[in-house]
C-alpha cells in the first residue's frame, strides 16, 4: 500500500447507486409548486432587434410570466462575468465582452436566449413561446476566424474593430526568427482544429427555490464548483452571499462545460426571485447543441527549424482562436493557456508563438476536456511527424533525438512553464514494444493483398495540470462513529467518493463503508475551487493528506488524556494510539467519541476531531505519455477501423488503478471521437448551425473504440506530497494526433500526406478517388 491508500484497485462506491437508479441529477429534483422556465432563441445569427412583443405570450394559458432583457435591466441583473483580454506587445487589453442574460438590442448567434416564458408546464411555456413576435434587421454573420477576419465584415461588437479581440505571445521573436535563418532545415504545417459540441450525457438545467419569507435563495445545479458557481451569481444579481446557497447533485458529465455560469440560470433565479415560486430549467438536447460552450476550433501555422542530425532548434507558431460572440469566462485566454503547451515534450531551445483570439456569429468557445493542451499536442505532434518524414527519419527516432531527457528536470521551456519530471524515451520504448511497432511492415503487406491499407501512428503529450488555486478539506468524526469528509472539488463522473474515502480510510486505518465524502453544497463546504484541469486529486488529495495527519495529531492529544499519558509518548497505527512500548491503547473510534466530552477535552482538540487543511501548489504538474494507433482502411469507403490501441502513462502516483484507466479510456474515446467524427459546423451564410441533432454530430460509436491496452509508470511529482500529476485529460491530448499519424501512414503509399480532422470516410474516400 502506498501512501494513505494510493494503488489501491477499489471498485467505486457510488455505482451502486448509480446501477440501481437511485443516483439524483439536476433533472430529477423537483419542489411543489415549481413552475418551468424555457427560453425563447434567436432564429437569426446577427441582427438588431426590430420587433419583440411578448404581449400574447404573457396572455397565453398557463403562462406565469415572459421576461426581456429590459425586465431584467430595470431590475438590476447584470450580464454575465466574462473573462478579460490581458495586452502584450502585439495589442492593448481589453475588458471582457460580457453577454447579457437575454439578448439585448442585438442577437449575435442562433440560440441566443432573447426571451424568457415561466408557465405552469413546460408545454405551456412551449405554446407561448409561439406567440412571440420577434423579428431583426438582418446583419452578415461571420461564423469562421477567416470570415470574420475579412476586410469586409460586419463588425459584430460595436468597439472592437476587425472582430480582433486580442493577440498575445510566449517566447523571444527576434530570437527566433535569428536561428530560423542559419537552420538547415525548416519544416512547416497548416492543420485547424475542429469545433467540437460537449454532449455531456445530462444535460444543463437548474431549479431554484426562494424562500420569500428569508429571501434566501437555493441553486441545485450539477457543476464542477458550487463556489465558482456562487461567485458569479452574485456577479450578475444582488444578494447577500449568505443568502445564496448552491447545490450540485449528481453530475452526469461536465467537460468544462459546467464550470461556467450561462444565460439561463440567471433567468432562472430572477424568475423565482420576482416570482417567490420554485423555478426549473432543464435543456433538451437540441438547446444543447445551440447553447452549450462550444471546444476547439483554432486554426495554426507551425514552422520548426532543425540541423542536418534532425535536431530541434526551435519553433515558431500562429495559432488563431474562434472565442465566439461573446468573452466566455476562460474562453478568450484559454488558446494562450493551451499554446504554452505548444514545446511539447521536446528540448526545444528557442521558440515564439503568437496567438489571436476572434469574435464570430457563434456560441462563446471555452474549455473543453483538455482545454488548450490537446490543441497545443496535436500542433506539435504533426508538426514532428511532417518533419520526419520530409529529412526521412523514423517517426520515433526523431522523438528520440529531441526528447527533454531525466536529467534536464526540472526544465524550462521557451514558453516559461517549468516541467517537474519525466523519463518520455523509457515510456516511449515500452509503448512500441507492446504496440509491436516494428512488426507492422509485415502486417501492412498482410492488409495490402487483402485490398487495405493499414498503418501505424503515435503521439507522444505532456500537459499542464493543477495549475492554479488551492483547496482546503476538513475530516472529522460525528457522534455516531461515522467520519465525514467535506472536499471543496465536485465529482461529474471521476469517481472521487471512492478516491477520497479510500485514502482516508488507510490513513486513518478505518472501514472504507465508515466514511462519507460530501461535496457539492457551497454552505456546508467552506471552500473549493472546483474540479477542472485534472487538479482535484493533485491538490484535493494533497489537502486531504494534510488534513489526515493533522486529525492524527489532535487524536494522539486526546488519546494522552485517555490513557493518562504524555503526548509525546502516544503512538498511532492501524486505527489505534498506543503507549509507546506498552499493551495500554485505544482505539481512534473511542478517541473521537471522547473528544466530545467538553470537560476532558485538549483545549486546541474539536470535537470529533474535526480537522482542516489547505494546500495550494507552487507550480503545476505535467503528465505525459506515449499513444501508439493502429488503423486499417477501406480504399473503396473509407472507412477507418481502429485495429490496435496502445496507451503508456506516466500521471505520477496512482491512487485508484481501475478508477485511472476509467478516466483514460474515456478520454482516448473523447479524442478519437474528434480525430474520427465529431464538428460542430455552422452555415457560413446563414449562421444557422447544422449540426444540431445527434443524426447530424456524430459521436463515436462503441464499436468504433477498441480495447485500450493500457499501463502506466509511476513517475512522482515533486509538487506535492502525494507525488500525483494526474490523469482526467491525458486520454483526450494523446488520441487524435496518434491517430491522425495512423492514417496518414496508412494513406502515404497513395501520396497522401495531409488530412485535416474529422477523418470522416467521405473525407478519406475524396482523397483516394477524386484527384
Amino acid at each position: 500500500m502506498g501512501k494513505f491508500g494510493t494503488g489501491q484497485a477499489i471498485r467505486r462506491v457510488e455505482d451502486q447507486r448509480f446501477l440501481t437508479g437511485h443516483g439524483q441529477y439536476t433533472g430529477d429534483i423537483s419542489i411543489g409548486g415549481q413552475a418551468y422556465l424555457y427560453l425563447l432563441r434567436s432564429p437569426f445569427s446577427h441582427g438588431t432587434i426590430a420587433q419583440l412583443d411578448v404581449s400574447e405570450a404573457r396572455r397565453s394559458p398557463g403562462v406565469v410570466a415572459v421576461f426581456t432583457s429590459r425586465d431584467l435591466t430595470d431590475a438590476g441583473v447584470r450580464d454575465l462575468p466574462g473573462a478579460d483580454m490581458p495586452g502584450s506587445t502585439l495589442a492593448e487589453p481589453r475588458d471582457a465582452l460580457e453577454q447579457p442574460p437575454l439578448a439585448r438590442d442585438r442577437v449575435r448567434y442562433v440560440g441566443e436566449p432573447v426571451a424568457g416564458i415561466v408557465a405552469e408546464s413546460l408545454a405551456a411555456a412551449k405554446d407561448a413561446a409561439e406567440l412571440i413576435e420577434f423579428d431583426v434587421d438582418e446583419i452578415d454573420a461571420a461564423v469562421t476566424i477567416a470570415d470574420a477576419l475579412r476586410d469586409s465584415a460586419k463588425i459584430i461588437h460595436a468597439d472592437l474593430a476587425g472582430n480582433l479581440l486580442g493577440v498575445l505571445e510566449h517566447g523571444d521573436r527576434k530570437a527566433t526568427d535569428a536561428v530560423f535563418e542559419q537552420a538547415d532545415h525548416v519544416v512547416s504545417i497548416d492543420i485547424v482544429n475542429n469545433r467540437l459540441a460537449p454532449t455531456a450525457m445530462e444535460p444543463r438545467g437548474c431549479v431554484v427555490d426562494f424562500d420569500s419569507t428569508s429571501g434566501k435563495i437555493t441553486l441545485y445545479q450539477g457543476c464542477q464548483s458550487v463556489h465558482v458557481l456562487h461567485d458569479r451569481v452574485l456577479h450578475c444579481i444582488d444578494i447577500a452571499p449568505e443568502m445564496l446557497h448552491v447545490i450540485s447533485p449528481d453530475v452526469g458529465g461536465a467537460f468544462g462545460l459546467k464550470f461556467f455560469l450561462q444565460c439561463e440560470t440567471v433567468v432562472a433565479l430572477h424568475a423565482a426571485r420576482v416570482l417567490s415560486r420554485p423555478i426549473k430549467w432543464i435543456a433538451d438536447r437540441t438547446e444543447s447543441f445551440l447553447s452549450d460552450l462550444h471546444g476547439r476550433d483554432h486554426v495554426s501555422h507551425a514552422e520548426l527549424a532543425l540541423d542536418n542530425n534532425g535536431q530541434f532548434l526551435a519553433m515558431r507558431a500562429s495559432i488563431t482562436g474562434n472565442t465566439g460572440a461573446y468573452c466566455s469566462q476562460a474562453g478568450p485566454i484559454l488558446p494562450w493557456f493551451g499554446a504554452s503547451m505548444a514545446p511539447g515534450c521536446y528540448d526545444i531551445p528557442t521558440g515564439y508563438v503568437d496567438i489571436s483570439t476572434v469574435m464570430t456569429n457563434t456560441v462563446p468557445v471555452d474549455a473543453y476536456r483538455g482545454a488548450g493542451r490537446p490543441e497545443a499536442t496535436y500542433l506539435i505532434e504533426r508538426l514532428v511527424d511532417k518533419a520526419a518524414g520530409e529529412l526521412d527519419i523514423p517517426r520515433d527516432d526523431i522523438r528520440r533525438r529531441n526528447f527533454i531527457s531525466p536529467e534536464q528536470f526540472p526544465y524550462k521551456t521557451f514558453t516559461g512553464r517549468v516541467y517537474d519530471s519525466g523519463e518520455y524515451q523509457g515510456l516511449l520504448d515500452s509503448a512500441l514494444a507492446r504496440a509491436d511497432w516494428s512488426g507492422c511492415g509485415d502486417r501492412q503487406a498482410q492488409s495490402a493483398g487483402n485490398g487495405k491499407l493499414r498503418g501505424i501512428g503515435l503521439s507522444y503529450y505532456v500537459e499542464i495540470c493543477s495549475a492554479f488555486g488551492g483547496e482546503d478539506t476538513v475530516i472529522n468524526f460525528e457522534r455516531d462513529g461515522r467520519v465525514t469528509v467535506l472536499v471543496g472539488t465536485q465529482s461529474s463522473g471521476q469517481g472521487h467518493e471512492t478516491s477520497f474515502g479510500q485514502m482516508v480510510a488507510a490513513g486513518l486505518g478505518i472501514d472504507l463503508d465508515q466514511i462519507d465524502v460530501i461535496q457539492g453544497d457551497s454552505q456546508r463546504i467552506p471552500t473549493g475551487e472546483g474540479t477542472g484541469g485534472s487538479r482535484s486529486m493533485v491538490i484535493g488529495g494533497s489537502a486531504l493528506f494534510g488534513t489526515v495527519k493533522k486529525l492524527i495529531d489532535s487524536g494522539r492529544k486526546m488519546a494522552a488524556e485517555v490513557l493518562e499519558a504524555a503526548v509525546t509518548d502516544i503512538e498511532f497505527h492501524k486505527g489505534a494510539y498506543r503507549i509507546a512500548g506498552t499493551d495500554r491503547s485505544v482505539l481512534l473510534a473511542e478517541v473521537a467519541v471522547a473528544s466530545f466530552d467538553d470537560a476532558h477535552t485538549p483545549e486546541d482538540v474539536e470535537p470529533g476531531l474535526s480537522s482542516t487543511a489547505r494546500f495550494a501548489p507552487e507550480g503545476g504538474t505535467f503528465p505525459n505519455g506515449c499513444h501508439i494507433c493502429e488503423v486499417e482502411i477501406d480504399p473503396d469507403t473509407g472507412v477507418v477501423e481502429i485495429l490496435r490501441y496502445t496507451i503508456e502513462d506516466d500521471v505520477g502516483t496512482v491512487v485508484n488503478p481501475l478508477i485511472l484507466e476509467g478516466q483514460i479510456v474515456g478520454g482516448t474515446a473523447q479524442g478519437l471521437g474528434q480525430a474520427l467524427c465529431e464538428e460542430a459546423i455552422y452555415d457560413p451564410d446563414s449562421g444557422q448551425l447544422l449540426t444540431g441533432s445527434f443524426i447530424d454530430y456524430t459521436m463515436p460509436r462503441a464499436d468504433w473504440v477498441p480495447d485500450v491496452e493500457f499501463h502506466y509508470q509511476e513517475i512522482e511529482s515533486p509538487r506535492n506530497p502525494l507525488g500525483i500529476k494526474g490523469a482526467g485529460e491525458a486520454g483526450t491530448i494523446g488520441a487524435a494526433p496518434a491517430l491522425v499519424s495512423a492514417v496518414l501512414d496508412a494513406l502515404s503509399p497513395r501520396g497522401i500526406d495531409h488530412i485535416d480532422m474529422p477523418l470522416t470516410p467521405h473525407k478519406i474516400w475524396k482523397l483516394l478517388h477524386v484527384s
